[in-house]
Parts: structure tokens; C-alpha cells; sequence
């Protein structure tokens, strides 16, 4: 295949949201066969300490078979969010003015609760 035809088959049709460090874009692209598939990649930017940066990113390819169970368990969930705590955004990183109720505590101490940061894995999908 040239680089034109590449080109061409990677161009046709493209959507982006942006949401603060993140970038979300939603392509159209085609298989082998001609037919079209979906692929959504998250693409976030981390500045490195002498102030360039650089972009992590993570891709989830989506075909025809699965739009619309993906679509439906995609809105259901986001419903279930919107309906158990609403729209508004209420988090320190995205409310300036957001206060916590409780004390600091060392990340060290709560490394055992399963829901704190500091228990998390940092997991890269950019090898699968």
C-alpha cells in the first residue's frame, strides 16, 4: 500500500473531544475488505520536569458487530453515573473551591483500601 493510500484510508472521517489534559479521538477507518471499523484513542499529555512534554496514549478498536452493545451498556452506565450523582463534577482536581471533609492522610497509610490512588496499579496498554 503507498503512503497515499494509507493516508487516504486513515482519513476518513474523524471526530476529537477535548477535556483538559486529555484528548479523545473518534476515527472511522477501513479494513482490508473495505468495510469500516471504529477506533477511540485517549491521548494524554504529561509535562516532564524540565517543562517539555510528552503523550500517553491508549486505543480501543470497535466494530460494526458490537456498536450496539457497546452503545447501549455505554449509556447505560453513564445514565446509572448522571442518576446516582448527577452532573456536576465535584472532585479537587476540576473544582477549585471543593473542599474535603475529611483529614489529609498519608498516601503511605490507606495504600491498602482498594478504591485509594495510592493502591492502584499503573497499567500501559500500549503494548497490547
Amino acid at each position: 500500500m503507498s503512503d497515499r493510500d494509507y493516508q487516504e484510508q486513515e482519513e476518513i472521517y474523524s471526530k476529537v473531544v477535548r477535556a483538559g489534559r486529555r484528548t479523545y479521538f473518534f476515527d472511522v477507518r477501513s479494513t482490508k475488505a473495505d468495510d469500516y471499523y471504529l477506533t477511540i484513542t485517549e491521548s494524554k499529555k504529561f509535562t516532564n520536569d524540565d517543562g517539555s512534554f510528552h503523550f500517553k496514549k491508549h486505543k480501543i478498536y470497535l466494530y460494526k458487530e458490537d456498536f450496539a452493545e457497546f452503545g447501549e451498556t455505554l449509556k447505560e452506565v453513564t445514565d446509572y453515573i448522571i442518576d446516582k450523582k448527577g452532573d456536576e463534577v465535584i472532585s479537587e482536581r476540576h473544582q477549585s473551591d471543593f473542599k474535603k471533609d475529611e483529614p489529609a492522610v498519608d498516601a503511605a497509610d490507606n495504600a491498602t483500601e482498594p478504591n485509594h490512588p495510592a493502591s492502584f496499579t499503573n497499567v500501559d496498554f500500549d503494548d497490547i
